[in-house]
């Protein structure tokens, strides 16, 4: 596969889901770019959702999400006003705006069909197809939505493409070990060698902007989870509870209050993405408040000094994503939540070990440490809803960052267990884990009995 920038393991996006939401809101933005020309041909659309997007899409809302996609409305520039006006355009005219170029019927009853059947490459999979005025087919593609927004074609995982060394391509790493090798070669951070990796791609002023947008959007998204109150969206009822939170008064003598700053940080954003709104994916939304959890907490400990090092630990961040992006998953569907919180817990560790001083060995440790303490943990939302227990998760996945890089500065000792090894156990745990455990609904709390 050839080298490419790892910005996109941050991203911004809508909630409840990166793989279930934003990952076939993307694909039918591919669909209507694959179809070109050929949308005036199309008189209808059909949908079809296999195995966890089918099983789990409504809770998701991964229909919904097909619906605005098809309307060539791509996540980042989705707002609530043209959330609800694209949806009742489908839902109560029956009618989508295919690519924002052509009004053609549509009736979910007819055009959304949910099979509880697996695609055989990946737990996510959707077809889509548009037909013309006989019936004919102008169009069918299958996509998989491979977690973290990242979206793949069937032809493209049956067929990968063969591994690259681009000409302009002079730092690269593939593992753990090969970014320590680099670190030492170099004398150099692994901020430093993530940003000069980045810098084969883009520009370090469109990097350093880059971060800035998404540290940006990650505080708004804490201030809208923290300002809005009410109940969230599905049949759970659940109700806010970061307004309540907020009210709080944290006492400074008091040794544990950070616990209770990071959970109302965690608990904000991830009640803004279980109400599907504005949030970034890091990697996943399942797990989109641990990063950013770790980054209010610190930013309240440190204040300007953090300020100064923000993009510098987005770099650590996006470094050690990369890692499990490439040879594990960051797909709950895939591999359990082990994938999601335990990723993006990992990713924070890793970052503020760097920020408390830590040296590329003890980041790699603290991300190993947070990730092996996420072994085996089962994606099980209840009514299929990024709500219980994805929430409170992302407030345990925050708090297990910090403990994890506190462990890993503090340690005299080589660790035993490397972070390429634990990578590797997390990912062939995922694929052990039986599918009832694996965003599926099926099994766990996610088959208990709730009452409204």
């Amino acid at each position: 596969m050839a080298e490419s920038s790892n910005l996109s393991i941050f991203k911004i996006g809508v909630g409840p889901s990166s793989s279930h939401t934003v990952g076939p809101m993307l694909a039918c933005n591919l669909f209507c770019n694959a179809l070109g020309e050929n949308v005036s041909k199309v008189e209808r659309i059909k949908i079809e959702l296999y195995g966890s997007l089918s099983l789990t899409g409504k809770g998701h809302l991964t229909d919904m999400a097909c619906i605005i996609g098809l309307n060539g409305i791509r996540a980042k520039d989705l707002s609530a006003s043209l959330k609800d006006e694209t949806i009742s355009l489908a839902m109560q005219n029956h009618k989508i705006n295919l690519a924002g170029r052509k009004e053609i019927d549509f009736s979910y009853e007819r055009d959304v069909i949910f099979y509880q059947d697996f695609l055989p490459l990946h737990e996510n999979g959707m077809k889509v197809s548009a037909y013309d005025c006989n019936g004919g087919v102008v169009l069918e593609q299958v996509y998989y939505s491979v977690g973290g927004g990242f979206v793949a074609t069937e032809e493209a995982l049956k067929n990968p493409p063969k591994q690259e060394q681009h000409k302009d391509i002079k730092i690269s790493f593939s593992n753990a070990k090969e970014l320590l090798a680099l670190c030492e070669k170099h004398k150099k951070t692994i901020a430093q060698i993530s940003m000069e990796y980045e810098e084969q791609f883009n520009s370090k002023e469109y990097i350093q902007k880059y971060c800035s947008e998404i540290w940006e959007a990650m505080q708004d998204s804490y201030r809208n989870g923290c300002s809005t109150e009410g109940i969230l969206p599905g049949p759970l009822k659940l109700k806010r509870r970061a307004p309540e939170l907020l009210k709080s008064d944290f006492d400074p003598k008091d040794p544990l209050s950070f616990v209770d700053q990071v959970s109302l940080y965690a608990i904000a954003i991830a009640e803004e993405n279980g109400a599907g709104g504005r949030v970034v994916t890091a990697p996943t939304n399942g797990a989109c408040a641990v990063v950013p959890a770790v980054m209010l907490y610190l930013q309240a400990l440190y204040g300007s000094e953090f300020d100064c090092k923000v993009v510098d630990f987005l770099l650590v961040a996006i470094a050690i994503g990369s890692l499990y992006k490439k040879n594990a998953s960051i797909s709950g569907a895939e591999a359990g939540c082990q994938a999601e919180i335990g990723s993006a817990s990992s990713m924070a560790a890793a970052a503020a070990a760097y920020i408390m001083g830590g040296d590329a060995y003890q980041i790699c440790s603290a991300a190993e440490i947070a990730m092996e303490h996420h072994l085996g943990l089962t994606c099980d939302p209840v009514a299929g809803l990024v709500q219980i227990p994805c929430i409170e998760r992302n407030a345990f996945g925050a708090i297990k960052a910090i403990s994890a890089a506190r462990i890993a500065i503090s340690r005299k000792s080589q660790p035993k267990v490397g972070l390429d090894e634990v990578i590797k156990t997390m990912y062939q745990t995922g694929k052990d884990m039986d599918h009832r455990y694996k965003e599926t609904s099926l099994g766990g709390l996610a088959s208990l009995e709730w009452e409204a």
